[in-house]
């Protein structure tokens, strides 16, 4: 049986240092340390956006370059897209390992350069 997105996004994002997830706004979302939000799951969609979406930090400039490269799968997200994050389609069969790459970009947009220094591979420029 194939995973669920629900825990797809669970395993990549709860393998970055000290993230753990916990609902909030009646959704999963992944948490460092507890207190700084890298992403938010809407897995049934949010409001009248009814299609599988994941909601990450960026780092500065990253929303535009992606949402310019190919809005069919990046949109500005209601709340905090104003803040730079970046919204992703998950119902258009996604490349998870993009995804991964968006999560762990989102990892060090917010985490400490003392976590960000845990991940094992080298630090990528921005999209």
């Amino acid at each position: 049986m194939e995973p669920t997105i629900e825990q797809r996004v669970r395993v990549i994002c709860l393998a970055l240092p000290e993230v753990t997830e916990r609902p909030s706004h009646d959704t999963p979302a992944f948490f460092v340390r507890g207190r700084k939000a890298i992403a938010y799951l809407w897995p049934d969609g949010h409001h009248d956006a009814a299609f599988a979406q994941l909601w990450c930090a960026a780092p500065p400039g990253a929303q535009g370059e992606l949402l310019a490269a190919d809005p069919a799968r990046f949109f500005r997200p209601s709340y905090v897209g104003h803040r730079g994050w970046l919204g992703v389609r998950l119902d258009r069969d996604p490349d998870w390992s993009e995804v991964a790459e968006l999560c762990e970009d989102a990892f060090r947009t917010v985490a400490s350069k003392t976590l960000v220094a845990r991940l094992s591979s080298p630090r990528r420029r921005p999209r």
